[in-house]
């Protein structure tokens, strides 16, 4: 794939997650060839170098553990239409006699694995361990809140039933801070310019960012190894995106692509969130990485 069109400044976080991520890429291959040894780049310091090694060595335990479900995913994947919200009980009766799971009763998964169909194609990653102690210990926020977002009858990120308030150690407030570059022109036709979020105009934008920045570029090396092409295409959006902040001079979005260190354009954090099992036909428990179709889940503790 051409790369040539992507421009990122070495003064951005990105651009720090971007070399963890060709380190985690190279280290996994690695592994699975029997290659050399990779030497990390001079620029990555070595609790990150530690992270990635971390981070490789669970991928190649997923990738050597494939769990293969009787089912098409390509051909699921036509059948089922963005309006099957799985809120229409008789509809999805009807949906799930045109796809069946593909495999009777359930089964727990609580070791390194990947999901592959009767293709052989990966439909998911599930991670446990890849993310580090002290990763999972240092995204606290410093002296920022989540915003008030949970609901009684919200939707699996803010349904209350599913937060609960945090010890006196911790001292996190539950709730739910949704970052992006450009939020609120995602998925609407408009002819406005893009904006950074509510959440990143605040004073406290720059801790925030700072404070993510770890788990963001392991979630982002994660995804090039499991999904290369979104991965780039990511990173391409935010190398256009930060053209266009320049030559429109569009306000706060240069100095948040400083901190940036996702190739998502949008993350969801959820502090103190009692996190339900997360079910298909398989249960995966206590996961730290968890890549279905429709995205990647960074699980913290």
């Amino acid at each position: 794939m051409s790369t040539c069109d992507i421009k990122i400044w070495r003064t951005w976080a990105l651009a720090i997650t971007h070399e963890a991520g060709a380190y985690t890429e190279q280290k996994f291959n690695a592994e699975k060839t029997g290659g050399e040894p990779v030497i990390p780049s001079p620029n990555l310091d070595t609790d990150l170098v530690m992270v990635c090694d971390c981070l490789a060595d669970v991928l190649i335990k997923a990738y050597k553990n494939p769990i293969k479900m009787q089912i098409d995913i390509a051909r699921y994947s036509k059948l089922i239409s963005p309006k099957n919200t799985g809120h229409n009980e008789e509809k999805e009766e009807k949906l799930l006699e045109r796809c069946p799971p593909g495999h009777e009763g359930t089964k727990v998964v609580d070791k390194p694995a990947t999901i592959i169909d009767v293709s052989g194609t990966i439909i998911a990653w599930y991670l446990p361990d890849a993310l580090t102690e002290t990763t999972q210990g240092g995204h606290r926020f410093a002296g920022s809140k989540p915003r008030k977002s949970v609901k009684a009858d919200g939707n699996w990120r803010y349904n209350q039933e599913w937060f609960k308030q945090g010890s006196e150690n911790v001292g996190s407030t539950p709730g739910c801070i949704n970052l992006s570059l450009a939020w609120f022109q995602q998925g609407h036709e408009n002819l406005s310019d893009p904006e950074v979020s509510a959440s990143l105009k605040g004073p406290s934008s720059e801790n925030i960012l700072k404070a993510i920045a770890r788990p963001a570029a392991i979630a982002s090396a994660a995804l090039r190894v499991m999904h290369p092409q979104q991965y780039f295409a990511g990173l391409r959006v935010l190398s256009h995106l930060g053209d266009k902040a320049l030559s429109k001079e569009l306000p706060q979005m240069p100095e948040t692509l400083q901190y940036w260190a996702s190739v998502f354009n949008s993350l969801s954090i959820i502090s103190n969130r009692e996190t339900p099992i997360i079910e298909t036909i398989y249960q995966f428990l206590n996961a730290s990485i968890f890549s279905p179709p429709w995205g990647t889940i960074l699980m913290l503790g």
